[in-house]
């Protein structure tokens, strides 16, 4: 039972995640767009949540140099821990 519970709190964390990764994309393609404040309080949360695993990646991943442009890779790799994590989850609760 505490590995279902493990399980659905990781796959909205990773729902959570993703929702962060398109408002930054929209953000990084669209520099001109300014959210509005009711966006603003829907999103906030969503960041709020994300930001310490991703701070901590930061720290210790460093950016992907590509020729004049630096990737972020730690959202990407917060990601894939994640869906470790479920796989994991998955076949303890298969047996």
């Amino acid at each position: 039972m505490a590995a279902l519970s493990v399980l659905v709190v990781v796959q909205v964390y990773t729902f959570v995640l993703l929702a962060r990764v398109i408002i930054e994309m929209i953000q990084s393609f669209s520099r001109q767009w300014r959210p509005s404040k009711a966006f603003s309080v829907i999103a906030e949360p969503l960041f709020v949540v994300t930001d310490p695993p991703v701070k901590l990646l930061r720290r210790l991943i460093p950016p992907v140099r590509l020729g004049g442009v630096a990737l972020d890779v730690s959202v990407l790799v917060l990601f894939f821990i994640l869906q470790i994590v479920l796989r994991i989850l998955v076949s303890v609760l298969a047996g």
